[in-house]
């Protein structure tokens, strides 16, 4: 790192020493863009960095809420408003009792250069809570989302900030959230959040975007090899949306999708998630609200692991989905073993610091980052605003073909901006710099 990059991050390092997540994406994307800072000494002059790392914004607040007993709760709520360079700030919220406000920023930190990819004028950001909706009665998930959208109206709005839902947050959720909004606002103001239902605005492929997306990114670095994805297998973590959506997509591009996981281990199906059914078991379990991949190995028949993760089964590709920080430097080093040929996270940093440097190291394995090839959830939200924005539904067709445009156009600037700072085919710089120039550069043109 050159002074200047080394000074942000250690003002950075002072602030939140305990935020880790947090940091270690900072850290990570500091030292793509470095090559970036070199070319164009406005960057340093006039400190963008200093601003980029931190949220504009952020909220912090009490959601107190009664369950079905009568018994009264308190969780907390936050919302990180991180860049409204190019647009309004745009983002997910995620209710698990892991969200704090170190992961909070890091959420959002990540959105925003993401965001920056779509090519669509929207900022970045990322909210949540510590409440666990799992186990909770529908009417206990309505009256916590009815709170956490009393503390949160006042600071969105389709021009201002525009929530979106991530782990814990589906489109029940989303209904529960908007019906609030609309009813404290007196608005029927369908661009303010987005992932809505069918019957309110919502967009067609918005559920399986994210898979469907990193499958779209994955099929172009293929073409850069001249392969397809046929007959090709993928060890996939998770079971969510964004595993369900790269099932699908990659069944209907002739792969196959075989292995699955959960907190309790993972199972292995040598046949492939890959039929109507087991598309439709998926959803049972999320359904289920279990948070367990078991029974699908007892449903079909297949082998299950308890307590492992899937990585340890051979194949051509791993597209980690489930959440950060999930594949450890000993789990690269039995991917790389296992002579994976394509490395592609789909779920937000799911590689600590030290997996990834190991696997950016093989010659043999072409890797991408979750900002470029997990970015096709955030480019489906995008095109929902947009729909709304219009009082017009686009077909399934023709969402997924603008989906598909999208994320070729991310692969190619992508490419692009790798080559342009001489790093080669380097995915994971070269779509943190594309997204880095374009926000600086929007900085600049607004000024101080």
């Amino acid at each position: 790192m050159n002074a200047y990059v080394r000074g942000v991050m250690q003002r950075l390092e002072t602030l939140y020493a305990n935020e880790t997540e947090y940091l270690q994406c900072v850290a990570a994307w500091l030292e793509m863009v470095e090559p970036a800072l070199e070319q164009d000494p406005r960057y340093e002059r006039l400190d963008l960095l200093s601003r980029m790392v931190e949220p504009e914004r952020m909220l912090s607040f009490q959601v107190p809420w009664i369950d079905d007993r009568g018994v009264a709760h308190t969780d907390h709520g936050y919302r990180a408003q991180f860049s409204s360079a190019i647009g309004p700030y745009k983002g997910g919220l995620r209710f698990h009792p892991s969200v704090n406000a170190g992961v909070v920023k890091f959420l959002g930190f990540e959105q925003t250069y993401k965001n920056a990819l779509s090519g669509l004028p929207i900022g970045g950001a990322a909210g949540g809570a510590d409440f666990d909706p799992r186990g909770r009665s529908d009417r206990e998930i309505m009256r916590f989302c009815q709170s956490f959208m009393i503390a949160m109206y006042r600071y969105i709005g389709a021009d201002t900030d525009v929530p979106a839902g991530d782990i814990g947050v589906g489109t029940r959720e989303i209904g529960y959230l908007y019906g609030q909004y609309k009813r404290l606002t007196g608005r029927a103001e369908s661009g303010a959040l987005t992932g809505k239902g069918l019957t309110y605005g919502g967009s067609k492929v918005r559920q399986e975007a994210a898979g469907f997306g990193a499958v779209y990114f994955l099929s172009r670095m293929l073409e850069h090899r001249k392969q397809t994805l046929e007959g090709k297998r993928i060890a996939v973590s998770g079971f969510g949306n964004m595993s369900w959506g790269v099932c699908r997509k990659a069944a209907e591009l002739g792969a196959k999708v075989v292995t699955l996981s959960g907190p309790d281990g993972y199972v292995h199906d040598p046949d492939g998630v890959c039929t109507q059914e087991k598309f439709d078991y998926m959803l049972a379990m999320r359904r289920s609200g279990k948070d367990a991949v078991a029974p699908y190995a007892e449903r079909f028949g297949v082998e299950f692991y308890a307590g492992k993760k899937p990585w340890e089964v051979p194949t051509d590709i791993v597209i980690p989905c489930a959440t950060q920080n999930e594949i450890d430097a000993e789990d690269a080093a039995r991917i790389l073993a296992n002579d994976v040929k394509y490395y592609v996270e789909a779920a937000n940093m799911p590689t600590t610091p030290e997996a990834l440097r190991l696997l950016r190291q093989s010659r043999t394995l072409l890797t991408a980052g979750s900002k470029a090839a997990g970015s096709g959830g955030v480019v489906v939200s995008a095109l929902e605003m947009v729909q709304n924005s219009l009082r017009y539904s686009w077909s399934r067709k023709e969402v997924d073909r603008r989906l598909r445009s999208t994320m070729y156009d991310i692969y190619d600037v992508s490419v692009t901006e790798a080559e342009r700072c001489g790093l080669g085919y380097d995915l994971i710089a070269g779509s943190d710099i594309a997204a880095f120039r374009k926000i600086a550069e929007a900085m600049i043109a607004q000024g101080l």
